[in-house]
């Protein structure tokens, strides 16, 4: 087991009704001015938006507000909230939303402490010091950014889509209702399912001594996405796996089940590629393209941790063919991915063939960047990876 320090600061308000609180919530913590920020029309579709204002203003909390956030976040809107942030004083972000809205406003707390653009945060060419607090009522159980350390921003002048982790981008407080899933399309739900099981996914198989305890809750948790996740797909209206599948958003991305691995999530990075070039691309849709692929050609670099997966998530029966019983593994979950409707080739993602190699170099950084996951990806791995999307 490595060495490792595990920090979750955000409180979790969990339940029914729990975003009725809000204002109370926010009064608690003496914030006077705040940005409210969210997304487009499906939160005024589902009745939260008018709730929100509602309950800020029988408060009387003077708030701003700044809608308008799309999946794959962009700068050029987190660069128009720090400037309001900056114009009102404003003290606290309220981020209520899926992950796009709270990276968003993650973003915003940042650069809003520093008179440069954000986005070098993004490049790694800064690192932040300082943030305004930011609350989170949450509206789509996926990415996990309501306990995470992690911002993911898309860069609209030049397609870029790069991220960031910190402890600055630790949310103050998060209120999780899964009432407020209920309206989250199939789809959605199906990619939403796909990041959540990721985010451990990615932690499990990574380079590292053995971590028995982590191993453990990594795997529980794996196997208690997918059954909750097929309930929630086929009946969205289910109050436990609804609230099943919030829960492990927040667990699966808080840093809980990597404890003593090191992990780079390289199938996370190709993907953020993808869906920077091709901003309509849910990034769950773009993970569940890519992660059969890679485990494909990883697998023999980690045999056992895949026979473990195989079995013990799977629920392979175990034979004397250990590689046939990894590679029918990878087989269900990638019909497990058929089965919610997620795409699982890149042709289903209508991407061609000749952008592969752009992809791919973006990834690599024009081929200075190598991750050293289980096996090492460096842009021709990256390559292979997304060629190997179009074999059956």
């Amino acid at each position: 087991m490595e060495n490792f320090i595990y920090y979750t600061p955000t409180k979790i308000f969990f339940g029914r009704h729990q975003e009725e609180k809000i204002a109370s919530i926010i009064r608690s913590y003496g914030f006077k001015r705040i940005l409210f920020h969210y997304g487009q029309s499906s939160l005024k579709k589902m009745g939260l938006y008018d709730k929100i204002v509602e309950n800020l203003t029988k408060e009387g909390i003077c708030f701003f507000e700044l809608g308008g956030v799309e999946p794959n976040p962009k700068l050029s809107l987190v660069e128009e909230g720090i400037k309001l942030v900056k114009q009102e004083n404003i003290d606290f972000i309220l981020a209520v939303g899926g992950g796009s809205v709270i990276d968003s406003a993650k973003a915003i707390a940042v650069g809003a402490k520093v008179d440069f653009s954000p986005w070098k945060f993004s490049i790694k060419e800064e690192i932040p010091t300082d943030h305004i607090p930011v609350g989170v009522v949450l509206t789509l159980a996926a990415s996990g950014s309501d306990m995470s350390d992690s911002c993911v921003i898309t860069n609209d002048r030049t397609l870029e889509k790069r991220g960031f982790n910190s402890g600055q981008n630790r949310p103050l407080f998060a209120v999780l209702n899964p009432e407020l899933t209920y309206s989250v399309s199939p789809y959605q739900t199906a990619c939403g399912i796909v990041d959540i099981l990721m985010h451990t996914l990615e932690r499990y198989f990574s380079k590292g001594e053995e971590t028995p305890l982590t191993d453990a809750i990594a795997l529980g948790l794996m196997k208690t996405v997918l059954d909750a996740g097929k309930t929630a797909y086929d009946h969205p209206k289910d109050y436990n796996a609804r609230a099943t599948l919030m829960w492990a958003n927040s667990l699966s991305h808080n840093g809980l089940t990597s404890c003593g691995r090191n992990f780079v999530m390289s199938v996370h990075q190709i993907e953020h590629e993808i869906s920077g070039m091709y901003d309509h691309i849910s990034h769950g849709a773009g993970l569940a393209v890519l992660w059969p692929a890679w485990a494909k050609l990883a697998y023999p670099a980690a045999k056992m941790r895949f026979l473990r997966f195989a079995y013990e998530v799977m629920n392979v029966e175990k034979s004397d063919q250990e590689d046939q019983d990894i590679l029918e593994g990878i087989r269900r979950l990638k019909a497990y991915f058929k089965d919610i409707g997620m795409p699982t080739s890149m042709k289903e993602l209508e991407i061609p063939e000749e952008k592969f190699r752009e992809i791919a170099a973006n990834y690599s950084f024009k081929g200075q960047r190598i991750l050293q996951d289980i096996i090492p990806v460096d842009e021709e791995k990256a390559l292979e990876i997304l060629y190997q999307t179009n074999q059956e």
